[in-house]
């Protein structure tokens, strides 16, 4: 998980075709969100592009890390963080996951000079977006405290779906080889990216299979008592791993995530 983010980086044009790029949250109270991850983070927050209604990007250093946008109040669809894997051309990447036996349930679509999106479910019904950049090429800035850090599908058996993601963004597969942990990690161009986490019975009913997304944070142990200062609530303890300290929580509108202090910052 450590050096994930960026096959292409901030400072480069744009992001790999395949990296994710943006994280990306749909919620009903605007202002409480804010506040929530404001304090938690340390983000602030800018308005626009227009086209995708009240959106917000939050910033941090005045550099763009994430977007959270409102729901309309009569649309009941779960509150989830949404990765959004950089593709150079959308329409495409939406015509391959049809083919695949996935559903693309947005777009695609132009964001003013932004760019290009969609949003679609793998076959198993894990929602993400595909972006192609024009102006906003993505998340700005990576590997420091409250920018994303990885993304993960959580879902029933890895294999089963392992093949749609490798046809429709290209992503080399290395899978973990272990009877009792099934993982696998996605690579671009040698580089990994994301993962894909079979859990079998343990996956959520209420949920089913999703993608988590990972933030960067100094500390986890202070980071989750802060989760539940400002409304949240915790999910998974604080843990130790191979690739740092690690904790899952959700949001007070119960979107969840995990913070991770990745073993490259570990004192």
């Amino acid at each position: 998980m450590t050096e994930a983010w960026g096959s292409a980086g901030p400072d480069d044009t744009a992001y790999a075709p395949g990296t994710p790029c943006w994280v990306s949250l749909m919620v009903h109270g605007m202002a409480a969100t804010q506040e929530f991850y404001g304090e938690l983070f340390g983000w602030e927050f800018q308005p626009g592009p227009h086209q995708l209604g009240s959106y917000l990007r939050a910033q941090l250093d005045g550099q763009e890390v994430a977007g959270i946008g409102q729901l309309p109040p009569d649309l009941h669809l779960p509150i989830a963080w949404t990765p959004y894997f950089a593709s150079d051309d959308v329409d495409e990447t939406a015509a391959s996951v049809r083919q695949c036996g996935g559903t693309v349930g947005v777009g695609p679509l132009d964001v003013a000079e932004a760019g290009r999106l969609a949003i679609a479910s793998d076959p198993s019904g894990a929602v993400f977006g595909v972006w192609q950049a024009a102006r906003h090429l993505g998340t700005a800035i990576t590997g420091v405290p409250g920018t994303p850090n990885w993304n993960e599908l959580i879902t029933r058996d890895s294999s089963g779906v392992v093949k749609f993601y490798e046809t429709v963004f290209g992503f080399e597969q290395e899978p973990v080889i272990s009877a009792d942990f099934d993982y696998i990690t996605l690579h671009i161009k040698g580089r990994p990216v994301a993962g894909i986490h079979g859990v079998g019975n343990a996956l959520p009913r209420d949920r089913g299979p999703h993608w988590m997304t990972y933030f960067e944070v100094a500390d986890v142990d202070a980071a989750v008592a802060h989760v539940a200062d400002l409304g949240g609530h915790t999910l998974k303890q604080p843990r130790n791993t191979p690739h740092g300290r690690i904790a899952t929580v959700a949001d007070p509108e119960g979107a969840v995530f995990s913070i991770v202090r990745t073993s490259r910052h570990s004192d």
